[in-house]
């Protein structure tokens, strides 16, 4: 009876002890990912370089945004790219050159490690491996330099895109709009009928004929076209700014169109498709206090900024 007694003390005992040695112990905490390393290819040299993703990411945000802009809205500049990096190296990278990244604004995004300043650095490093998610995935982290007088409703609105749901994508009127430059307010792009022309038939594949009237065919909910009638044509509003050039149609947030004299021209706001972040936009919402991530969650819907690493 007394050894019973014994071993039932020293259970009781070891059960005690294990749960004391429960309660003190830390909780258990998800080990944080390791910061990847990436392949940059630089498309001036043909040099394939690996370097650590926010050692990249200064380079990207002082040649996307003005190093010299308010620190939040380098910040915010700083999410989108770190988003939109990690994105596009998910679905494949720059397949061109078997990398993740390249220095070219048309293979990936802008890069100009040259115009690094103080401010870029510390707007990289205050966010460090912060990125943007809905539902767990990676959003399409688009941007652009003004929405006019509101941002894009959908990016089938502003960019014709349909590859995959994007219903974090809301519009919302642009702050930037107070403050950008006079050409983002209110521009005139005049195109010769043949520019015109050759533009939809590099869209449709197909001859317009004579180019006696231009109209916008259909808006969005912003307010943007997204159809606009070529003579006997319906084009793709996007589609066509692109044909055009993007720096001389600057969006497709369009006022007014006229056609006579051999001649078509557009007046409109804004510049760039108005699809997610308004660069104008965030700086202006960086004047105005606001955090880096409230500027993020103003054009973005429903979404959640996870620190990766």
């Amino acid at each position: 009876m007394a050894l019973r007694l014994k071993v039932i003390a020293g259970i009781i005992g070891l059960l005690f002890l294990s749960h004391f040695l429960a309660g003190c112990r830390a909780p258990a905490r998800r080990p944080a990912a390791e910061e990847p390393t990436i392949s940059l290819y630089v498309n001036q040299t043909g040099e394939v370089k690996r370097l650590k993703i926010e050692e990249y990411l200064p380079g990207v945000v002082a040649a996307e945004m003005e190093p010299t802009w308010p620190l939040n809205a380098l910040a915010a500049q700083a999410i989108i790219a770190r988003t939109f990096t990690m994105k596009k190296i998910q679905e494949g990278g720059v397949k061109a050159h078997g990398t993740d990244a390249s220095t070219s604004v048309e293979e990936f995004q802008a890069y100009d490690p040259a115009r690094v300043n103080d401010s870029v650095r510390r707007a990289v490093e205050m966010t460090r491996g912060q990125v943007i998610k809905y539902k767990g995935n990676y959003i399409n982290a688009w941007f652009y330099a003004s929405g006019g007088s509101r941002t894009a409703a959908s990016a089938v609105e502003g960019l014709n895109f349909h590859q995959e749901p994007a219903p974090y994508i809301q519009s919302v009127p642009d702050p930037g709009m107070a403050i950008t430059t006079p050409e983002n307010k209110s521009w005139t792009a005049t195109f010769s009928t043949a520019e015109v022309a050759a533009a939809v038939r590099k869209v449709t594949g197909q001859d317009p004929g004579p180019i006696t009237s231009v109209s916008i065919a259909a808006k969005g909910p912003s307010g943007r076209a997204t159809q606009i009638k070529v003579g006997k044509l319906t084009v793709d509003a996007p589609a066509l700014r692109l044909a055009l050039g993007n720096d001389r149609l600057r969006s497709t947030m369009l006022t007014g169109i006229t056609a006579g004299d051999g001649r078509v021209t557009f007046k409109g706001e804004g510049y760039g498709h108005g699809v997610g972040m308004s660069q104008w936009g965030a700086k202006a919402l960086a004047e105005q206090g606001k955090s880096p991530q409230e500027i993020i969650k103003y054009f973005f819907k429903d979404v959640e900024l996870v620190k990766a690493w």
